[in-house]
């Protein structure tokens, strides 16, 4: 399955996000050419910090692949990781990571810091980004243009989430 299929299911796990009222994030976790996890963004509803689409995602990795550690996994995401996510794939020593749409704010796979670039680290990731960016962007940029609007209004909880209003 070619990367922009993996990142497809990335983007569909990331419309459930939206549709929770959740940033919409997703990813999903490959071994072999085979999806074995998927995750989304969860923080809001699961009152959880770490609860970003990656960590989720690594989480039912591990528990498919009964090791805390993906050697020869990839991992699938359409923002770029924060450090936290950052550090976990690289704990989990990931064989790669590809994401979609970068992230001027938080991003650490070279947007405001590259920790996969880090040589005195005892493991290295290889990473690819820009894979269905503009998608991924896109998606993004529509949760947040409708959260604008929705507080413009003064709409408590603003509209029915992953829809226009």
């Amino acid at each position: 399955m070619p990367e922009q299929d993996f990142m497809r299911l990335a983007l569909e796990q990331a419309q459930q996000a939206w549709q929770q009222g959740e940033v919409p994030v997703g990813a999903v976790v490959v071994k072999d050419g085979v999806v074995i996890a998927t995750g989304r963004n969860g923080p809001i509803g699961r009152h959880d910090v770490t609860a970003h689409a990656e960590i989720v995602a690594l989480r039912a990795a591990c528990e498919v692949l009964g090791n805390y550690r993906l050697p020869g996994c990839e991992l699938y995401v359409t923002l770029e990781p924060c450090a936290m996510c950052a550090g976990a794939m690289l704990h989990a020593r990931l064989a790669r990571v590809v994401y979609g749409a970068s992230d001027p704010k938080t991003g650490a796979c070279g947007s405001v810091l590259n920790l996969f670039d880090q040589q005195q680290l005892n493991h290295h990731t290889a990473l690819l980004g820009g894979i269905l960016a503009d998608e991924a962007g896109a998606m993004l940029k529509g949760f947040f243009a409708e959260r604008r609007l929705a507080a413009r209004a003064g709409v408590v909880g603003g509209p029915t989430p992953g829809t226009s209003g």
